[in-house]
């Protein structure tokens, strides 16, 4: 098949986490021997805070682990549609596309046929900001790719869309896998953002804390952290080291004996079932993970065994002082994870999830076509 895929960013994950699965699923499709375009726009604003902030070099620092992968860029007010989509079997739309964009891709899709459209929801904003999300007009597309089963039922129950597939994140364990012989740089290393104020309370009681109370050598990697939350890290003796391009992460998971999961708070209260990509790269990477509270609805992982849950502070602090303690537990709960990933949970499994609605959406379209 020929997939255009129409996303944010690929060239920047700077508070983007959409572009770890974008680089995976786009990756695992080409093995296939799917021809795949992806297309973001110039002034993507992912991109231009990573350029700002670490200089276009950065932008480009993606290619050495991604070779294949090459984004088309696009400036809105020039977009030509029907170049881009003049042999495409299918096209996805993300949902961090600008309105206009979807609407104008349905319309193509309608006056053009030939091609299915899905369109992909990676965020919390159908519960949270439910206005701007029944905004988008999803009238000729042929679903939606909801990355939980919340998600997809809201879509469903609200008449957003007739059809939604589940479309959990996953792993590219191409790139996420353990490696082994680093050497050992410190007990607990947490990558995520701070940002809106979404978790602020819970990074300090399920992070800043124990961290503190134990005395534990800590790095953070991530961005969008105010001054404040910055003297806050310094005070718990944390190393802040800021933004950690996401290819990178393997290689500092494996030099931490352990690792932290702080859901946002929208998904532990309205999206229960769906955690983050970084709980999938984590276990790929062979980490012990400890989390805080979050509900597994959906039963992607079989917590007590591939990672464990603390439901509060003071439990948080017991399970890593127990696990930097009891290296066979810890071991035996990373080789736990580990498996479940790799059974369940990689970008191979979710191509062939996509390839399965793929097979049902392409037809139907080119079968609607035939008797118009």
């Amino acid at each position: 098949m020929r997939i255009v895929m129409f996303y944010h960013s690929l060239r920047s994950d700077w508070n983007h986490g959409n572009a770890h699965f974008l680089r995976g699923v786009a990756t695992e499709l080409q093995a296939r021997g799917h021809d795949v375009v992806i297309c973001e726009p110039g002034d993507a604003w992912s991109a231009t805070n990573l350029a700002a902030e670490y200089g276009d070099p950065a932008l480009d620092g993606f290619r050495g682990i991604y070779p294949t992968l090459e984004p088309t860029l696009y400036h809105r007010e020039a977009l030509d549609l029907d170049a881009l989509l003049a042999d495409a079997d299918l096209a996805i739309v993300h949902e961090w596309s600008d309105d206009d964009l979807v609407r104008r891709l349905g319309e193509h899709r309608a006056a053009t046929g030939g091609y299915g459209l899905l369109f992909h929801d990676t965020h919390h904003r159908a519960v949270t900001d439910a206005e701007s999300m029944g905004a988008y007009d999803l009238r000729h597309y042929d679903g939606v790719l909801a990355y939980g089963r919340t998600i997809r039922d809201l879509y469903l129950e609200r008449g957003w869309t007739e059809r939604a597939w589940i479309w959990h994140e996953a792993a590219d364990t191409r790139v996420f896998h353990p490696i082994a012989g680093a050497e050992r740089a410190g007990d607990l290393v947490w990558i995520g953002n701070w940002g809106d104020e979404e978790r602020s309370a819970e990074l300090r009681e399920f992070l800043i804390e124990p961290v503190k109370r134990l005395s534990l050598r800590a790095r953070v990697h991530g961005v969008r952290y105010p001054e404040d939350a910055r003297r806050t890290l310094a005070d718990a003796g944390i190393e802040y080291e800021g933004w950690l391009p996401n290819y990178r992460a393997p290689d500092v998971f494996a030099r931490y004996a352990l690792t932290v999961h702080v859901p946002r708070r929208p998904y532990v209260r309205a999206l229960p079932g769906i955690p983050t990509i970084r709980v999938f790269e984590a276990l790929a990477c062979g980490i012990p993970l400890v989390s805080a509270p979050w509900d597994d609805i959906e039963g992607l992982f079989t917590p007590g065994e591939d990672f464990l849950i603390a439901h509060d502070g003071d439990e948080m602090t017991s399970l890593l002082r127990e696990l930097l303690h009891d290296r066979a537990r810890a071991r035996t709960l990373a080789e736990r994870g580990l498996a479940t990933i790799r059974a369940h949970h990689t970008c191979a499994h979710r191509v062939d999830e996509l390839e399965a609605i793929a097979a049902a959406v392409v037809p139907v379209t080119l079968e609607k076509e035939s008797v118009a």
